[in-house]
């Protein structure tokens, strides 16, 4: 409907992605979702009466065209894509490198890039990127990851410093846990794994932080969880 608060979700798929969309569109956000094969959104979309765009987020002219395909400037954006390639340093191919950091970290300054072009021109905008654990601390056979998501926190502790005067909230979720799905279920009761909806709020917590006391990074984790 016109009037309402834009959420473009990249990345969008099930679990986080979909709890986002479901959650911002109680909250009477229009939605905007973007993924690489817009096939398995379309469930979703029907659900949260969202849009869905095609979009590969290794191609700089990819995510202009999503941007200027979905028009209006986003209120939120929030980048979710991840792809992670594991194995011993010595054994692990350069193409899989490379597609893991252009996926997890240059995607995300491509869309960052286009969202707060257009947010600063309006004078307000939240850019939201989905981390990890594997951005504070590499593990080991995971190099790429540890690359990528570093990279991914750098920028969005870069963009807060630069952006936040500028009236443009940047946010960097730490998720350091597995997260519960159909195919990850939990032991009943025993909140081991990340609930998807559980993470949302915490977004959704973020997003309406009145400006005097923004955050730039927060951590979410399962209360059994060690760090």
């Amino acid at each position: 409907m016109a009037g309402n608060p834009l959420a473009l979700i990249i990345g969008a798929g099930p679990g986080v992605s979909a709890s986002l969309a479901r959650l911002l569109h109680m909250n009477g956000y229009d939605i905007a979702l973007a993924a690489r094969n817009t096939d398995k959104l379309i469930g979703l979309a029907e659900e949260t009466h969202a849009a869905a765009y095609p979009c590969d987020v290794t191609n700089r002219d990819s995510i202009a065209s999503l941007f200027d395909t979905v028009g209006a400037t986003p209120d939120v954006m929030i980048y979710n894509p991840s792809y992670r390639v594991r194995g011993p340093l010595v054994d692990l191919d350069p193409d899989e490198v490379q597609r893991t950091i252009q996926t997890t970290a240059f995607g995300a300054f491509l869309a960052a890039q286009q969202a707060a072009r257009r947010m600063l021109e309006r004078g307000s905008g939240t850019i939201i990127f989905t981390g990890a654990s594997a951005g504070v601390k590499g593990y080991p056979q995971s190099a790429p990851f540890a690359m990528g998501k570093f990279a991914l926190r750098g920028l969005a502790q870069s963009m807060a410093r630069e952006l936040h005067p500028q009236n443009i909230h940047i946010g960097h979720v730490v998720i350091d846990g597995g997260i519960r799905s159909e195919r990850r279920p939990d032991e009943p009761g025993a909140d081991r794994l990340l609930d998807p909806d559980a993470i949302a709020e915490s977004y959704l917590h973020l997003i309406r932080q009145p400006r005097s006391s923004w955050s730039w990074e927060i951590e979410i984790r399962p209360w059994v969880e060690k760090f």
